[in-house]
């Protein structure tokens, strides 16, 4: 440790948020970053624990108080190599993950002011980036040809540990571009689409082949042509919100908007019929997730008249502590995100009944407050009626419920699948976790 008495004498201090009145009119990146000095003194607060449950927490293992120690130090270089040997792709991490580490840190216990591990991470990144620790690393061939289907956080993952493992690696992906949902889920304001392309360079020069735009199905003749291969599709298909109304013109899935707001930031056009857009309309969002809050802080750039998010589940605690998640458990509590913060009504135990509208135009959605109440032959709670429907209006809807874990056929042994594809939706960072496991899978499968 740099300070054993950091912790005491130094308060967590976040980087946070551009002002709303700024970055509401723009799609660039809403959070800030620390000076130098900040941040090496955030760092100085991880005590290199004895027991340190981040280590734990973090699905790739990351280590912060080793990186962190160097980041203190200034060393910065070092701070990436300890960083990059856990985590393939903290550029990523470092601004979308939820931080699992921070929420197992040992001063989140005690004061509920964990080290800013996420910052830390970004911090590093770019330090590397900027500085040129980020390098073409040379790769010894080993004469086996891995496919890998999919490049969403998982696949990439995947990909660069089998290349680093001397494999020829080839991805095929869909869509015109790498990245997934990281590119086509998450806005831009979120994550500058810069900052993949720049991984992505990285990935190419040291020998991996992306053939894009090409929809790849694993049958048995195409498992045949590689020694391996590895499946990370991720979840495709949107969990539906099946009511009357459901075909009227203004219902869309929240990745409708999400991926065609970030192609059109990319340069592609759009015909009128075609865009989505909530400029001059009332939105309502259904789900409270992150990707619904994504749907938030797009419509506001987009130019919405307002904007209400509701949510079938009841409101999460306020405040640090769950009572109904306690340590070790993630604790779930009401989150408020910056897109929150540009202005949105929020609603939970609110069930929808029908999409309203006017010549095959969405007009409003009959909701109803309900309540849910224990089940007396147990599980899932049993839902009640708490009061009358009522109508919201809305001319753009935005169904963000959630996607379907996936079925696969029985594939042949030399397949894999992982990330979301395996597991279901979940994290980024549990995707790249899958990645990076799935890899040593095939090394290990591909040795024998």
């Amino acid at each position: 440790m740099g300070n054993p008495k950091a912790f005491l004498e130094t308060c967590r201090l976040e980087a946070g948020y551009r002002p709303v009145h700024d970055r509401i009119h723009d799609y660039g990146e809403v959070e800030q970053t620390l000076n130098t000095r900040d941040r090496r003194a955030q760092a100085s607060r991880c005590m290199d624990c004895g027991v340190p449950f981040c280590h734990w927490a973090c699905p790739l293992g990351n280590k912060p108080p080793e990186w962190n120690d160097a980041l203190c130090r200034g060393q910065w270089e070092l701070a990436y190599r300890l960083l990059n040997a856990t985590n393939p792709f903290p550029e990523f991490t470092g601004r979308i993950c939820p931080a699992l580490c921070e929420k197992a840190c040992v001063l989140n216990r005690f004061n509920h002011e964990p080290t800013t591990n996420r910052e830390d991470e970004a911090a590093i990144t770019e330090a590397a980036f900027r500085e040129g620790y980020v390098t073409v690393r040379p790769i010894k061939r080993n004469g086996k040809r891995v496919a890998v289907i999919g490049a969403g956080p998982a696949g990439l993952s995947a990909a660069n540990y089998l290349n680093l493992k001397g494999y020829e690696v080839t991805v095929f992906e869909k869509n015109e571009s790498a990245g997934g949902l990281l590119r086509f889920g998450i806005p831009n304001f979120k994550l500058n689409k810069a900052i993949i392309d720049r991984r992505m360079h990285q990935l190419e020069a040291e020998g991996i082949r992306f053939n894009y735009g090409q929809a790849v199905e694993c049958t048995a003749d195409f498992a045949k042509r590689y020694d391996a291969v590895v499946v990370a599709t991720g979840t495709p298909t949107a969990r539906d919100l099946n009511i009357p109304g459901r075909e009227l013109k203004g219902v869309h899935f929240a990745l409708e908007l999400l991926a065609q707001q970030n192609r059109v930031l990319a340069g592609q056009e759009f015909g009128k019929d075609e865009r989505i857009t909530a400029a001059g309309k009332d939105v309502l969002v259904i789900g409270g997730g992150d990707t619904g809050s994504d749907c938030i802080g797009t419509a506001h750039r987009q130019g919405c008249r307002s904007v209400t998010q509701i949510e079938i589940m009841p409101r999460p605690v306020e405040g640090p502590k769950d009572p109904q998640n306690p340590w070790p458990n993630y604790p779930r509590t009401l989150k408020t995100s910056s897109s929150h913060e540009e202005g949105c009504v929020r609603r939970w135990n609110i069930n929808t009944l029908e999409f309203l509208g006017e010549n095959g135009r969405l007009t409003g959605v009959r909701v109803q407050e309900i309540d849910w109440k224990p089940n007396p032959e147990g599980g899932r709670p049993l839902m009640v009626e708490k009061s009358a429907p009522e109508v919201i209006k809305a001319e753009l809807v935005l169904l963000a419920m959630g996607f379907l874990k996936p079925q696969h056929p029985e594939y042949p042994a030399n397949v894999f699948v992982c990330g979301d594809a395996a597991n279901g939706a979940t994290l980024v960072v549990r995707a790249m976790a899958s990645g990076k496991q799935a890899a040593s899978q095939v090394d290990e499968f591909l040795k024998k």
